[in-house]
C-alpha cells in the first residue's frame, strides 16, 4: 500500500513496493538485519499479523468503512477517534473537524468538539451576554438572595414616596381639582380645557413623584445588584456609604430627566395652546393634541436613550452629563432591545402591583364610603383621608415588590450592554476571583464571551 506523508497505520510494515502479498508471505527474519535495519530481531511468528486492510488466514474481512473513511479507519491516530483523517491532513478524515468524527459526526473521539466552555457564574447572572429571561431571573434572584437589604431599601423609598403622594392629594389636589366640567355636557370649551388641565396636572405630579421614587430606588439598589453579580452581599449601611458621595449628582439627574421629558412635551403642545388662546379654539386644540403626541414620542425615545444614566452615574462615578452620554452610547443601535426589555419589566411589575393594590383600593372604598371609580376616572378625585391611607398601604406593599424588579432589570441591562460592547465580563470575572482571569492577557479569553 502507498503511505501518504504524515500518516501511517499503527502496526503496518514499511513499504518499499506496491505488493502487499509479498510482504505478508515473507518472514520477518528475511528482512535485512544490518545496522541500518529498523526492525527488532524478535518478531512475531509468521501468519499472526498482517498489514491493515488485508485479512489474515481464517479472518473475515472488515466491514466497509463509512463514507469519507479510508484505509486505517481504526482506533489509531488516523482512525475514527484520531486527530487527522486518512490523508493525514487535519479535518480531512474522520477524526478531523470536517469528517464524521468532527462536530456533529457519529464518531466522537479525542478530537471531538465539545462546544465552548460554560460561562462563569459567580453571582446571580452568568458572565456573558444575557438573554431576556436571564435578565429577569437575575433581578428576581437578587431580591430573593439578598431580601433583607433589597426589601429594606425598597420599603424606605416606597414609604417616603407614598407619604408625599398622600399629603399632596389630601392637602393640595383635592382642593384645587375641579373636574365637574368633564361630566357636564353644557360646559364651555374653556371650562373643559381647565378641568382637563387640572386633571392632567394632578396625574402628572403623581406620576413624576412615582418616577422619581423609582429612579432613586434603582440607583440605591445598583450597589446591591452590582455586588450580587459578583456573588457578594452588601448591607444597607454599606450601600448607603457607597451611594452617599454621589447623592447630589443623583438628585440632579433624577430631577433633570423628568424635566427634559416635560419640556419636550410642553414645546410640542405650545403652538396649539397659543392658537387656542388667541385664535380658533378647535384648530388650536387639534394642533395641541397632535403636537403633544409627536413630542411624547420624542420624549419616550430620548428617555429610553437615557434610561441607563442612573447605573452609569453610580457605578462609574461620572457626572450627570457624562452619565447621560454613556447611557446614550450604550443604548445606541440597541434601542428597540432596551425598550422591549424595559417595557416587559414594566408590564410584569404593573401586573404584580395591580394584584396587591386593587384589593386594598376596594377595601379603602368600602371603609371610607368614597367612590372608587371617582379616583380611577379622574385620578385626583375628592376623596377622604381614610381612602388615601388604606389605599396608600397597598401602594407601599406593591412598590416594595416592584421597585427591585425595575431596579434590577435596569442595572442588569446596563451590565449586559457593557458586556456586549466593552467585554465587561472579563473585568467582572477578575473582580469575582474566577480562576483563569487573573490578568487581562489570559490565554483563550474572548472579549464579550
Amino acid at each position: 500500500m502507498n503511505d501518504t506523508p504524515g500518516w501511517a497505520s499503527p502496526g503496518s510494515a514499511p513499504s518499499d513496493g506496491h505488493d502487499s502479498g509479498d510482504q505478508e508471505s515473507k518472514a520477518p527474519q528475511d528482512q535485512p538485519s544490518g545496522p541500518s535495519s529498523k526492525w527488532s530481531k524478535e518478531q512475531p511468528p509468521p501468519a499472526q499479523w498482517s498489514a491493515p486492510g488485508t485479512p489474515g488466514p481464517g479472518q473475515t474481512p472488515p466491514p466497509p468503512a463509512p463514507p469519507g473513511q479510508g484505509a486505517g479507519g481504526g482506533q489509531g491516530w488516523g482512525g475514527s477517534q484520531g486527530w487527522g483523517g486518512p490523508s493525514g491532513s487535519p479535518g480531512g478524515g474522520q477524526g478531523g473537524p470536517g469528517g464524521p468524527g468532527g462536530p456533529g459526526g457519529p464518531y466522537r473521539g479525542w478530537g471531538a468538539w465539545q462546544g465552548p466552555p460554560a460561562a462563569a457564574k459567580p453571582g446571580v447572572i452568568p458572565l456573558r451576554p444575557l438573554a431576556v429571561g436571564e435578565i429577569l431571573d437575575g433581578a428576581v434572584s437578587t431580591m430573593r438572595t439578598y431580601w433583607r437589604t433589597v426589601l429594606g431599601i425598597s420599603l424606605t423609598v416606597a414609604v417616603v414616596t407614598e407619604l408625599v403622594v398622600i399629603l399632596l392629594q389630601g392637602l393640595v389636589l383635592n382642593d384645587s381639582a375641579d373636574t365637574d366640567a368633564l361630566d357636564d355636557p353644557s360646559a364651555t370649551v374653556g371650562e373643559v380645557t381647565r378641568a382637563l388641565g387640572a386633571t392632567l396636572a394632578g396625574s402628572g405630579v403623581v406620576l413624576v413623584i412615582t418616577l422619581l421614587g423609582t429612579i432613586v430606588a434603582t440607583a440605591l439598589l445598583t450597589m446591591v445588584t452590582s455586588r450580587a453579580v459578583l456573588g457578594r452581599s452588601v448591607t444597607t449601611a454599606e450601600a448607603w456609604r457607597d451611594s452617599r458621595p454621589m447623592l447630589p449628582k443623583l438628585l440632579g439627574l433624577t430631577l433633570l430627566l423628568p424635566l427634559i421629558a416635560v419640556g419636550i412635551v410642553a414645546v410640542g403642545t405650545l403652538p396649539g395652546v397659543l392658537i387656542a388662546a388667541f385664535g380658533p379654539s378647535d384648530t388650536g386644540i387639534t394642533l395641541a393634541v397632535l403636537g403633544g403626541i409627536g413630542a411624547g414620542i420624542v420624549a419616550i425615545w430620548l428617555m429610553v436613550r437615557l434610561s441607563l444614566s442612573s447605573p452609569a452615574l453610580m457605578l462609574e462615578k461620572q457626572g450627570v452629563k457624562k452619565s447621560m452620554s454613556r447611557s446614550a452610547k450604550l443604548v445606541d443601535r440597541s434601542w428597540w432591545r432596551v425598550f422591549g426589555i424595559q417595557l416587559l419589566a414594566a408590564v410584569i411589575a404593573n401586573v404584580i402591583s395591580s394584584i396587591i393594590v386593587i384589593p386594598f383600593t376596594v377595601i379603602a372604598g368600602a371603609l371610607s364610603g368614597d367612590s372608587v371609580s371617582n379616583l380611577l376616572d379622574s385620578g385626583t378625585g375628592d376623596v377622604g383621608w381614610t381612602f388615601l391611607i388604606v389605599s396608600g398601604i397597598g401602594q407601599v406593599i406593591g412598590s416594595m415588590l416592584t421597585f427591585p424588579i425595575n431596579a434590577g432589570v435596569t442595572v442588569l441591562l446596563y451590565i449586559d450592554q457593557r458586556i456586549r460592547r466593552e467585554a465587561l465580563d472579563l473585568e467582572l470575572a477578575r473582580a469575582a476571583g474566577v480562576p483563569g482571569h487573573g490578568d487581562s492577557d489570559t490565554p483563550g479569553s474572548t472579549p464579550g464571551s
